[in-house]
């Protein structure tokens, strides 16, 4: 039978999509984490990853085993928590966004790593539509995503955490002539979007339809962070979530524009299953946002408006 070390090396193998990043995770040769995965085939007389030279990814019997082993690897863990211990503890795997972990949420996950010592978080970056999936197939515990703009399979439910305001950012020293007016400033300028295909994107579409803006589409970029980084170096203007823990106001290289009569905020949640073992780790995270509390910039924080949609 298959040691709990040999369940927990195929789901990181599951995550990463290489022996050799699992070996990373987990601390073991990408040979010795081969060798236990091609056991585990051996042993359920099956493959679970379809290979091709150095690339592996599940095939449809290794989904199938992923929240159950999950679900196994979890209950494990459990045993060495005490009934009635307040203590959390094992390896919760969860999915973020990025600019969730320069937000709100990293303050969420460094109080709770600080009141829970034998908790072990491990944190994948990615994309809200991605992590969706992963969630629904039990390859993550929970992922903290934005506000889905349809509606979620049967077996997900998703809790609203904070809110942030979407913002329009200019630099402080443009590579272009800037107008005075934040509505010429939105048509006028190189305007740097956010990938009109992700949920995000899908705000910044909806601001510019409250503003009746038509802008001057310069790039498309999948990235908060790095959106930022290209307004500050003068390369264009535009629409972001104003993350909590971002300095703006201390920001010399750009700054905030108000956009009048724009009330559109990114909600920014938890997605998780209906039932899974780690429902007292994501309960600690809703309970450090008892009131959906939204970030307003600088690490402030206040209770935040619904979105119009």
């Amino acid at each position: 039978m298959s040691s709990i070390r040999t369940l927990r090396t195929f789901l990181a193998v599951a995550r990463s999509g290489s022996f050799a990043a699992a070996g990373k995770e987990i601390g073991l040769t990408a040979a010795a984490v081969g060798q236990q995965v091609r056991a585990l085939e051996a042993e359920l007389h099956q493959a679970l990853f379809d290979r091709s030279g150095r690339s592996i990814v599940l095939n449809t019997a290794g989904r199938g085993l992923v929240a159950p082993v999950t679900e196994l690897v979890s209950r494990y863990e459990a045993l060495a928590v005490r009934p009635g211990d307040a203590q959390l503890g094992g390896t919760v795997v969860m999915g973020a966004l990025v600019s969730a972990l320069m937000g709100a949420f990293a303050d969420c996950l460094w109080a709770l790593k600080k009141g829970h010592p034998a908790l072990v978080v491990s944190v994948l970056a990615g994309q809200s539509a991605d992590f969706a999936l992963r969630v629904e197939r039990g390859e993550l515990d929970a992922a903290v995503v934005t506000q889905p703009p349809a509606r979620l399979a049967s077996s997900l439910v998703w809790t609203p955490l904070y809110s942030e305001p979407m913002v329009m950012i200019v630099p402080s020293k443009p590579h272009f002539e800037m107008p005075e007016r934040p509505l010429d400033i939105l048509t006028q300028c190189p305007f740097i979007r956010f990938d009109r295909q992700l949920w995000t994107g899908q705000l910044v579409d909806q601001v510019l339809a409250a503003c009746s803006a038509p802008v001057q589409d310069a790039m498309e970029l999948n990235s908060v962070e790095a959106i930022i980084a290209l307004v500050r170096q003068g390369f264009g203007i535009s629409i972001v979530p104003q993350l909590a823990n971002v300095q703006w106001s201390r920001d010399r290289a750009l700054r905030i524009v108000p956009l009048q009569r724009v009330a559109v905020q990114r909600h920014v949640g938890l997605l998780e299953r209906r039932q899974h073992s780690r429902q007292r780790f994501t309960r600690a995270i809703k309970d450090y946002f008892p009131n959906g509390r939204a970030g307003r910039g600088d690490g402030s924080s206040g209770p935040g408006r619904a979105m119009r949609r």
